[in-house]
């Protein structure tokens, strides 16, 4: 139980930049508390203690503002970000990863018995107000935009927008995996580039950051040649750049050259 909590908060505190320790998310995170409620109430729902389940369910909304239903399949490192208005139904099932900001709706479109809530797969982002209804599917990796209403099943990859939800980016080949994942070691997020939405800022970075993939082959092979040559060993690309700081200009210097 305490390895699952601390895996909890270290998920969270990988998710929320504002975030600062452990504590701070175990006291003051009320995704956290409905969380850890729901497992409690899940367990009382599946050991036929439906009434107490649904009594503590119900105390539980009062105190955090989230509405997680005894009955609803929550996987690990669920994070509710915000919270306030959040409901998920009785047959709703949430995979591993997902992250879930205010004002979600993981609902049902049927009055009738049986599987009636969504499905969502590992590492699906809903955007805060979106409502998924219905017992559609949602694949992983999957990107739910804010406010927007999904009826329809969504393929693994795909970003899905307004209302009724239609798909606007669809898993990405092998050039947007490059680059996405070129974009990742510099700092850059270009998640919002799309196909179907051009865009001509998104269109430059885009070739910058195919510049700098071939730049970077280039500069791999010209080092393992020195490297088999004996003039130095190869060195590898770091992992990322989020240390390395580029000082500022001397103002002094600007002033007496305004070309620099």
């Amino acid at each position: 139980m305490f390895d699952q909590l601390r895996e909890d908060i270290g998920s969270i505190y990988d998710r929320d930049p504002a975030a600062r320790t452990g504590f701070e998310i175990l006291t003051t995170y009320p995704g956290l508390h409905a969380v850890l409620a729901h497992r409690l109430t899940h367990t009382l729902w599946v050991h036929d203690l439906k009434l107490l389940a649904r009594v503590l369910s119900n105390v539980a909304r009062l105190f955090t503002g989230i509405e997680i239903h005894p009955g609803a399949q929550i996987g690990r490192r669920l994070f509710i970000d915000h919270g306030m208005g959040v409901v998920i139904g009785e047959t709703a099932v949430v995979g591993d990863d997902c992250t879930l900001y205010h004002g979600v709706t993981l609902g049902g479109t049927s009055w009738q018995p049986g599987k009636r809530h969504p499905t969502l797969g590992r590492d699906v982002v809903v955007g805060a107000g979106a409502k998924v209804l219905g017992p559609i599917e949602i694949g992983d990796g999957a990107r739910i935009g804010s406010n927007a209403v999904v009826v329809k099943t969504v393929p693994a990859g795909a970003t899905v927008v307004g209302v009724p939800g239609r798909i606007i980016e669809r898993e990405r080949d092998a050039d947007q995996r490059r680059r996405a994942d070129t974009a990742a070691r510099i700092g850059f997020d270009a998640y919002g580039a799309t196909v179907d939405a051009p865009d001509p800022v998104a269109n430059a970075i885009n070739r910058m950051l195919d510049h700098i993939h071939h730049m970077d082959g280039r500069m791999e092979a010209m080092s393992r040649a020195l490297e088999a040559n004996g003039i130095m060993p190869h060195f590898d690309h770091d992992a990322d750049l989020d240390t390395v700081v580029i000082d500022s200009p001397n103002p002094e210097l600007l002033k007496s050259n305004p070309s620099h």
